[in-house]
């Protein structure tokens, strides 16, 4: 068991990847605070001996005096000594001046290279990874933790090997009176150091088993203070009720954490009595010393604030050591969410996508099911897309539709059968340049609070920003007028995030989000429900823009509104996560007991009534 925690407490040691992280983000900024911490440990020693030096040159003078001698002389070597100890000093603040500046623009530095790092994970990650609770916990402690663990562990890392060049030099002079003053400073120290590292894997093992209620506590939070809660809150009066619960779900921490903090309280009094002990323990030896003459009175000022200096840069030590092992816990955390490898990638030699697709998309016996879910979400699709044909997907909700829409864009890989395009597995392809050959609008399209320009380029990045393609497909999506009705057009700001910016309907924001998917020109266009926030109008008008922009090329439809899939060459129905129906809307109705003829029928009564 004893070997066990040695062997976790030198693991959680291990300052390497930290060190890395911290070359990486400002190497600069890393020699010059090894040099700087050298320096600083070093000089404690120069200061310590010249007060010996001082106390030694004041006790010659004033014996001279009292012997008549006369004590000038001696007088203007003490003062010499105590310019020198000033300059000493001086060297000490502006080392700790340059110290503190060079620490803080490197805590900068670092921080921002933790979240560069952490948000270029975020986006590698698969889409089935948002899906598991255990992710947005590894999440959750990464996005706490990462961005200062680095700089404390720098930190801790400095003051240790500050401290312990101090110590070490301090050591050294005490061993030079007598050899068990040093080791005695060492043992008292020990105690201590066990309370706070034990502490720190306290902390550590708590933040993790609570994870889970930190981020309860953070949604209910998000809830109370995000604006698309806000008219709900209000209007059906929730507030109240999510403020309770936050203050209930914190009480509760907050009282499990009082209990650790007073446990280690405890421990560390009981601990600090040890230290106590033992400096007055060598006080009264150093100074037994001193009255049988064995040393001068400079050597016991010296010695005694030797140990005392000892002391302190030990105490100092002990604690970096313990906040290193600490903050080297925590940043586990990140390392496990950096060690996070997704599952849907290409090949290191993909095969080149299929420019034009010739063939089209086949789905050959695929099945899928979500991860962590026991329901069955697609079974046994076998399906074409030719080439150039509008096909829609229609189905009542929980069908599969949006699920078989991600699997299309490789958000997912089925979890068997295979889809290919022109006889290529998906698999083979890579995953940035098969996306790139697809425009999509989903459900829950993105508002970005950006200018109106921007929220339409993001659809095709690649393109000029300024460029006319971006009004031809406002004017697609029909979007047009009203961005041209805002104060600053295209360059206005969408949302209220920011000042200055102005708030579209629901509708409007469906618009912007098609118009991206128009401005991509991709070879695949895939609309999920890209007309429900849209009047019956507005909503014809979309889909013959929609005929007119994907004619030649593969469009995928889906929708619950069946009077918007009639144009489709083919509507695919789907049922229970299976192809139930194939087939053109004059087709499928012939089939009066069918599942589309069923779902027209009740839609179309439902609007003549």
């Amino acid at each position: 068991m004893a070997s066990s925690l040695r062997a976790k407490v030198l693991t959680s040691l291990d300052v390497r990847p930290a060190l890395k992280i911290i070359w990486q983000s400002s190497p600069g900024l890393a020699i010059a605070t090894g040099a700087l911490l050298i320096l600083q440990g070093l000089l404690p020693l120069a200061s310590l001996y010249l007060l010996k030096l001082i106390v030694d040159a004041v006790e010659i003078g004033a014996r001279s005096g009292a012997e008549g001698a006369g004590g000038g002389q001696g007088f203007g070597d003490v003062l010499t000594l105590v310019a020198l100890a000033g300059g000493v000093a001086l060297l000490g603040n502006f080392l700790q001046s340059a110290s503190s500046y060079v620490s803080e623009a490197q805590g900068f530095l670092v921080s921002d290279h933790m979240m560069s790092r952490l948000h270029c994970k975020s986006a590698q990650v698969d889409q089935a990874f948002y899906e598991d609770p255990r992710y947005h916990d590894t999440l959750y402690l990464a996005q706490q933790q990462a961005p200062h663990r680095p700089k404390q562990i720098l930190d801790a890392l400095t003051q240790i090997l500050q401290n312990g060049l101090s110590l070490a030099a301090m050591g050294g002079l005490l061993f030079l009176f007598h050899w068990a003053v040093p080791l005695v400073l060492v043992l008292a120290a020990v105690p201590g150091l066990y309370v706070r590292l034990r502490y720190a894997s306290t902390i550590y093992r708590w933040h993790l088993q609570q994870a889970p209620e930190e981020r309860r506590a953070r949604y209910f939070t998000w809830v109370l203070t995000h604006a698309s809660y806000a008219k709900e809150l209000r209007l059906f009066g929730l507030a109240q009720l999510f403020m309770e619960r936050f203050d209930a779900l914190k009480g509760t921490l907050r009282e499990q954490l009082i209990k650790i903090a007073r446990r280690r309280s405890l421990s560390e009094l009981l601990a600090q009595g040890g230290g106590t002990v033992a400096i007055f323990g060598s006080l009264a030896f150093i100074a037994w010393r001193t009255v049988q003459g064995a040393i001068t009175l400079g050597d016991l000022v010296m010695y005694f604030q030797a140990f005392q200096r000892g002391q302190g840069f030990l105490r100092a030590m002990m604690q970096s050591l313990a906040d290193l092992y600490g903050n080297n816990l925590f940043l586990r955390s990140f390392q496990e969410f950096l060690d996070l490898e997704p599952t849907v990638v290409g090949p290191k030699d993909p095969e080149p996508v299929p420019r034009p697709i010739r063939q089209g998309i086949a789905l050959e016996g695929v099945d899928f099911d979500y991860p962590g879910s026991e329901r069955e979400t697609l079974r046994g699709i076998d399906l074409t897309l030719r080439s150039g044909e509008t096909v829609a997907l229609v189905g009542e909700n929980g069908a599969g539709k949006t699920t078989l829409v991600k699997l299309l864009c490789r958000l997912y890989d089925p979890t068997a059968g295979r889809i290919t395009v022109d006889g290529v597995d998906l698999r083979q392809l890579s995953v940035d340049d098969w996306r790139r050959q697809i425009g999509v609008v989903l459900q829950d399209y993105s508002q970005y609070h950006l200018t109106a320009r921007e929220n339409i380029w993001l659809g095709d990045i690649e393109k000029p920003e300024d460029g006319p393609e971006i009004e031809a497909a406002a004017r697609a999506a029909g979007v047009e007028g009203t961005l041209q009705r805002l104060a600053q057009g295209y360059d206005n700001l969408l949302g209220k995030w920011f000042e200055d910016g102005d708030e579209l309907s629901v509708g409007q924001w469906q618009k912007i989000a098609l118009a991206r998917a128009f401005l991509r020109r991709a070879q695949v266009t895939i609309l999920d429900e890209p007309t429900s926030a849209l009047d019956a109008q507005t909503e014809l008008e979309v889909i013959e823009r929609f005929r007119e922009l994907t004619r030649g090329r593969t469009a995928i439809l889906v929708s619950h509104r069946l009077s918007t899939v009639k144009m489709a060459d083919r509507i695919i129905v789907l049922d229970g996560g299976r192809v139930v129906e194939d087939g053109n809307h004059e087709q499928l109705m012939a089939r009066p007991s069918g599942v589309y003829a069923r779902l027209f029928s009740s839609q179309a009564r439902h609007y003549r009534d």
